[in-house]
């Protein structure tokens, strides 16, 4: 990474960061309001530099994970407007400042074979967007629980937290939209697999946990149509498909790049 690309990668991390500081002390002044949205703007410019600014598709764990928390952040940013999320907002903005930190600890790229293919960008697009919209439900459903146990033991909650009704209602709106484009990139991997990647359809640890993940999210969802699931339940079948969706890619490629170097 050049000298000035490094000092625009921290510059990014610490204008995030100092966001994140700010929406959780003042989180209505114009500064957090501007702050914020360069942050996004500057961290997608440089992500767009890493994953196709040789012309190719090239990804690694570092860049990685900092476009799944970018596209957290920007989905965060984008539900949460005019709602009292400010608190919440501020530990996506937190992750997104340390996601761009990654970039520079894991700087090591491989280029994606067929790249080029309209299919595979598609289908890497929709996956990237569905772990987005997932991995704000995962956080919902960590906060929410949080809250809730604040609540139980008769903590003090203050009065910009949104109500929990409120909170369940955007995480199931989410669940739903990320479970329709998880659903997309699950089936186009298995029945195309051969036309985006080049090779026909292994049940690696990859695939094995992607579809783990999508039966756990479309049961919470039947189960929340059929039986009303809600509070805890609904909660813990979150974060149990999260959990799986991490060890389906992230966790994967942090063993392979990361510890075992390949």
């Amino acid at each position: 990474m050049s000298p000035l690309l490094l000092l625009v990668t921290l510059c990014v991390s610490a204008l995030y960061g100092w966001s994140a500081w700010r929406l959780r002390r003042a989180p209505r002044t114009p500064s957090v309001c501007v702050a914020l949205p360069l942050a996004l703007l500057a961290h997608g410019a440089l992500l767009y530099h890493s994953v196709m600014g040789q012309g190719d598709i090239r990804l690694g764990f570092g860049n990685s994970l900092s476009t799944i928390l970018w596209l957290t952040a920007l989905i965060y940013w984008i539900a949460s407007r005019g709602a009292p999320l400010a608190r919440f907002q501020a530990w996506v903005s937190g992750a997104a400042a340390l996601s761009v930190l990654a970039m520079v600890a894991f700087g090591e790229t491989h280029a994606i074979p067929n790249s080029q293919a309209l299919s595979l960008r598609m289908h890497l697009v929709v996956s990237f967007l569905a772990y987005g919209l997932l991995a704000v439900a995962a956080l919902h459903a960590v906060l929410m629980t949080m809250l809730e146990k604040q609540l139980h033991r008769g903590g003090h909650v203050r009065e910009s937290a949104p109500p929990l009704l409120t909170l369940e209602s955007m995480l199931f709106r989410t669940i739903g939209a990320g479970f329709a484009l998880l659903t997309l990139a699950v089936f186009s991997g298995i029945f195309f697999s051969e036309e985006l990647f080049g090779t026909a359809l292994q049940f690696t640890h990859k695939v094995v946990f992607a579809i783990l993940s999508w039966l756990v999210f479309g049961g919470l969802l039947l189960g929340r149509y059929f039986r009303g699931w809600r509070g805890r339940t609904a909660l813990y079948w979150t974060i149990t498909g999260f959990i799986f969706l991490l060890l389906a890619y992230l966790g994967t490629q942090f063993v392979l790049e990361v510890i075992l170097k390949r």
